[in-house]
């Protein structure tokens, strides 16, 4: 049995609760917002879904990052990248010398955390991220984690000096299926291209309606498909620019267990995303402060588009969907992943490449 500290309170931090405990592991739960994990504070967490139905028993659940932390062999985080950069300054603080798991890193966590331990002269623990959350999961309005999904595969890399955390990735979420570098982990993220074109194109609706259809059925239409396919052709472009030949986007989803094999072999990505069992009942965002437009926009695209620049690879289709979202939403200065925060501003291919292998 291993000691494993779950930063974040959400339906993946939940999710990973639940997994964790069922696999024999002393879990700890943390998360900032105490309103968040009040109703988890007698160290009960209800869930329902394809991991079982019943209630996992985490051995501290609690808002003190340093108790959290003391004792414990691994640090997964299972938060949105919106909640990185301040967790980050904080695990810097305290001098963490754990192996951190992201589970997931969305686009560019990894190298995100590097930036922030640098800039505070802080050593970076060893560190390794997942492409995608292990879990579809959503917390309803009873306290119960709904979890619809558990990824069959993900991608997972870990930085330079970082093998310890990949192995623990591997150890605590099955299907961890390693990758050479943290360019290829953050490029086979499917929320980079699955979220922001219906997220941006059904603005309207979403508007119009506080967000009541569901994204991945009812807002995935043959337009919205399109967009998606040009996306996803730009981000494949932009890993080869790097030495990676990702698989395409319903390949992977394929692969994480959202689409059936057999639509993904057909390759009508509309038809595939909209037949999916895991995601079919997922609302739409009931505004602009939806994590689809704060975090897979500006931690998602636009650290997608920073690596294009990198790589020199033209990407319209993502600066367009980008330009848009930007007009929309209008997030601050402190709340983007840009190409400075990300730590490759001014450098080259091979500097980037340098800076993530060995």
């Amino acid at each position: 049995m291993s000691v494993v500290t779950v930063l974040g309170g959400g339906g993946g931090g939940l999710s990973a609760v639940v997994e964790l405990t069922q696999a024999g592991h002393e879990v700890r739960l943390w998360n900032r917002n105490e309103r968040t994990i009040a109703p988890y504070l007698e160290r009960q967490v209800p869930h329902a879904g394809v991991l079982g139905k019943g209630r996992a028993e985490p051995a501290l659940v609690t808002t003190d990052l340093a108790a959290a932390l003391a004792g414990a062999e691994v640090v997964v985080v299972c938060l949105p990248s919106l909640a990185h950069g301040r967790l980050f300054d904080d695990l810097a603080a305290l001098g963490l010398d754990l192996p951190v798991v992201l589970n997931p890193g969305h686009t560019g966590g990894a190298l995100h955390a590097r930036g922030v331990f640098l800039e505070r002269g802080a050593r970076l623990p060893p560190l390794a991220e997942l492409s995608t959350l292990t879990y579809v999961a959503r917390v309803g309005s009873d306290a119960t984690v709904g979890i619809t999904g558990r990824a069959a595969r993900v991608r997972a890399a870990a930085l330079p000096g970082g093998s310890e955390a990949l192995d623990w990735a591997q150890r605590l979420f099955p299907g961890a299926d390693p990758v050479p570098d943290v360019l290829a982990s953050s490029l086979s993220n499917v929320n980079l291209v699955l979220h922001p074109p219906g997220a941006v194109l059904g603005l309207a609706w979403v508007e119009a309606t506080g967000g009541d259809f569901t994204f991945y059925v009812e807002g995935m239409t043959p337009a919205v498909a399109a967009v998606m396919a040009a996306l996803d052709d730009e981000r494949r472009a932009v890993a080869r620019r790097f030495g990676h030949d990702v698989p395409s986007l319903l390949q992977e989803m394929a692969g994480i267990g959202t689409v059936e094999p057999a639509a993904a072999e057909v390759g009508d990505l509309c038809a595939a995303i909209r037949g999916g069992e895991a995601n079919k009942a997922i609302r739409a965002p009931g505004s602009t402060e939806h994590r689809y437009y704060r975090e897979d926009l500006y931690f998602g695209l636009l650290p997608f588009l920073a690596l294009a620049e990198v790589g020199g690879v033209d990407t319209p289709a993502a600066a367009a969907l980008f330009a848009l979202g930007d007009l929309a939403v209008d997030a601050p200065a402190e709340a983007r992943l840009d190409a400075r925060a990300l730590g490759v501003d001014g450098l080259t291919a091979d500097e980037l490449l340098a800076v993530v292998r060995p």
